[in-house]
């Protein structure tokens, strides 16, 4: 059943008249009779009697009037909780995000969103990037916030919020922090500590450094604090990035070698966005 035609017959049972039904929904006369008419063919019964200039429901219009109201007023309710949830961002959102950005990117632009949107509950997950994307491709969370793949399924949309430089450094005080040329053989020869194999990170770093199965690799962790915290004993050199240098550590320069991840948000291309989940992408954007 066409709401429109369930609109007008409402009109004339209220109006008892046509004409005055037309006026209401701004409609011409013989608009209106049309719907009724298409009302009465589908239901195969007469919904009015029409005794010269008065209009009268008959039985079988008596008894659509009360479902057909609630129909109207079901519908209205329905377009007022579409249109608060354009005006207002609330609800919930479940998004994930690796220890990196969690510790180091996001506390700052949560603060923000939950001082701008209290009626909105946040839950945060913390994973790896790569079982992020997946969860996401899924439909588990709506949002990672994460490192950027460099070759993402088609599914997924990626939008880059930081852009993150990586260096290879060593503790101030081991024997490769004098030189002021290192070669990459020269780097190669000694011991590492390096993201873990098959992360989008280590990816990175094995493109850029050439990794093979003779580069000596001491220890291998998807944490990047213990990555620098290791380095600092001394015992071998690691990848990190620009945010977590420090005084205790010396940046190994190699003209040819240039290392940067694409730190942002990934969300499905088929998955209709909530308002949360703009609110929080509008904040992000404003953040690089």
């Amino acid at each position: 059943m066409d709401i429109q035609n369930i609109r007008a017959f409402l009109a004339v049972s209220e109006t008892a008249s046509f004409s005055r039904a037309a006026e209401r929904l701004h409609l011409t006369q013989p608009a209106i009779s049309k719907r009724i008419q298409s009302m009465e063919q589908f239901l195969d019964i007469s919904l009015f009697d029409r005794i010269g200039k008065s209009v009268q429901l008959t039985e079988a219009g008596q008894a659509l009037i009360p479902g057909y109201r609630r129909i109207l007023d079901e519908l209205e309710e329905s377009e007022r909780i579409i249109s608060n949830l354009r005006q207002t961002t609330r609800g919930h959102l479940r998004f994930a995000t690796s220890h990196h950005i969690g510790l180091h990117r996001l506390p700052a632009v949560l603060r923000q969103f939950a001082k701008a949107y209290p009626e909105v509950d946040l839950e945060l997950q913390f994973m790896d990037s790569e079982q992020a994307c997946q969860q996401v491709l899924h439909g588990d969370i709506e949002l990672g916030i994460v490192t950027l793949p460099t070759q993402a399924d088609e599914r997924l949309s990626l939008q880059t919020v930081w852009h993150d430089p990586m260096h290879c450094v060593v503790a101030a005080d081991h024997p490769l922090a004098a030189n002021e040329k290192i070669s990459r053989k020269q780097l190669l020869a000694q011991p590492s500590i390096l993201p873990s194999t098959g992360t989008y990170t280590r990816a990175l770093i094995n493109r850029a450094l050439q990794l093979d199965e003779q580069t000596s690799i001491l220890m291998e962790t998807n944490y990047l604090e213990t990555i620098k915290a290791m380095v600092q004993t001394g015992i071998g050199w690691g990848v990190i990035p620009d945010s977590m240098l420090d005084d205790s550590l010396q940046v190994i320069e190699m003209k040819t070698i240039k290392m940067q991840r694409e730190l942002g948000v990934v969300f499905h291309k088929a998955r209709t966005r909530s308002s949360a989940a703009n609110a929080l992408l509008q904040l992000l954007s404003k953040d690089n």
